[in-house]
């Protein structure tokens, strides 16, 4: 089979090559012709564990290829996955369904026979519909089915979440062209058929609905754990053993239950406000989601207070060590990372900041204020800092030996928002040690 995957952003370079790693024929396209330049020299213009390996072994077997050239892509293939971005669109929360309405109408377009266009991309319910109305006004001769095949993948973790999905949902119209998209899919996806991964086949607006709810569920469970942490601090509780405690229920899951300093990332912030956005337009309020985004925005804010509180109540004329800056680990992407709102408020506060970041530095100089320090390890961010910050819990932090982080810095303040340190050997250590719902 051969397949067409427009845009090499994450979710599609990710999708594209993890297809061809299936054994299909796999043609990326994107607009940006120096990140198809540096895809062809082998230069991955993200970070994902595994992906350069991926993406070299297929392209170099001439399972995967890259080009600019959209007609060259579309024609010939059995699907066309449109995988760009949809950002939250300025001033109202939707999401902004430009990019992948032009790339839908593009490849009307640019199409010579039938084909299955499927929107790869996170889209609000009845964006499918919409789609295919376009493309019925842009080529009203050609037979196009169009299908909704919503990504699952954690940033950090996605190439194993492609091959080993919990589930795989494809969102089909209708009669016959529906049954006609639903097989070119079964198709693709029958390696993991062969795994016994479940593939579920539904209509349009209910895989819209899958993605977003997923979503909202998982940003919510951060949510409530997060104010449960809260509670801990002011009743003496650990809020660790209360989420194990929680987590062994079958029921609730063990999943997203870390209590931390809020949510980022690509998909939470801008996929909860969308779907909250959804349900106001359609007279179907989702208040816990709602409260979930508000939530959130105030523990990012919080966050920064707690820091200038266990420093006395003041950080001016202080050096506070910041120990990660992406909004997880095993990723440099930095949208919506907690530190966004962290660090500016610190530095407005009077504090410098020495930051330090596995993957995530470039990224980082170019989102947050000037002024930063960039140091090149840890030991080197905590050098000569009257306070520490844990913000991501990256495993090479875990590793740090508490009495050489002690003997690096000034002052002995530390500030762990991800609790990845056990608090009794730190204060043997030395060390002021605060965390997130401990007392």
């Amino acid at each position: 089979m051969q397949i067409a995957v427009i845009g090499a952003g994450y979710v599609g370079l990710v999708s594209g090559a993890c297809f061809a790693e299936f054994g299909i024929e796999v043609c990326l396209v994107d607009t940006d012709a120096s990140k198809i330049e540096a895809l062809k020299a082998g230069r991955m213009p993200i970070y994902e564990p595994g992906l350069d390996k991926l993406v070299a072994d297929n392209a170099r077997e001439g399972r995967l290829t890259f080009t600019t050239e959209l007609e060259t892509a579309v024609n010939g293939a059995d699907a066309v996955f449109l995988a760009v971005g949809t950002p939250t669109r300025r001033g109202d929360g939707h999401a902004d369904l430009s990019y992948v309405f032009a790339a839908a109408e593009q490849v009307a377009r640019a199409a010579k026979g039938p084909l299955v266009l499927v929107t790869k991309s996170t889209v609000p319910v009845g964006t499918g519909r919409r789609i295919k109305q376009l493309v019925r006004e842009a080529r009203p001769d050609l037979d196009i089915a169009v299908a909704s095949n919503p990504e699952f993948l954690r940033e950090g973790a996605a190439i194993g979440d492609f091959m080993r999905p919990d589930r795989v949902v494809v969102g089909v119209e209708e009669g016959e062209t529906g049954e006609r998209a639903a097989e070119v899919l079964r198709r693709l996806y029958r390696p993991l058929y062969l795994i016994e991964r479940p593939v579920m086949v539904v209509g349009l607006e209910t895989a819209e609905i899958i993605k977003y709810a997923a979503n909202a569920f998982l940003a919510m469970k951060i949510s409530f754990i997060n104010e449960v942490a809260d509670l801990c601090e002011k009743a003496g509780a650990h809020v660790q053993d209360v989420a194990r405690g929680i987590g062994l229920d079958g029921r609730i899951g063990r999943k997203f239950l870390h209590a931390g300093p809020g949510y980022g990332g690509s998909c939470f912030p801008k996929d909860t406000l969308a779907f909250a956005r959804t349900g106001q337009d359609l007279g179907a309020p989702l208040r816990l989601v709602e409260a979930t985004i508000d939530i959130n925005d105030q523990r990012k804010k919080a966050m920064a207070d707690r820091v200038i509180a266990a420093c006395g109540g003041s950080v001016s004329g202080k050096t506070v060590a910041v120990l990660g800056l992406t909004f997880k680990p095993e990723t440099d992407d930095m949208r919506d990372a907690p530190s966004l709102d962290i660090l500016p408020r610190l530095i407005e506060a009077g504090a410098t900041i020495r930051a330090f970041d596995p993957e995530g530095m470039s990224h980082a100089q170019q989102v947050l204020p000037k002024g930063i320090h960039y140091a090149k390890g840890a030991l080197d961010a905590a050098k000569g800092a009257d306070a520490l910050v844990v913000l991501t819990e990256w495993n090479e932090f875990r590793a740090l030996a508490p009495q050489r982080l002690a003997e690096a810095m000034r002052g002995k303040v530390l500030v762990d928002l991800r609790n990845l340190y056990e608090p009794e050997q730190m204060r043997e250590a030395g060390f002021e040690y605060s965390s997130v719902g401990r007392p």
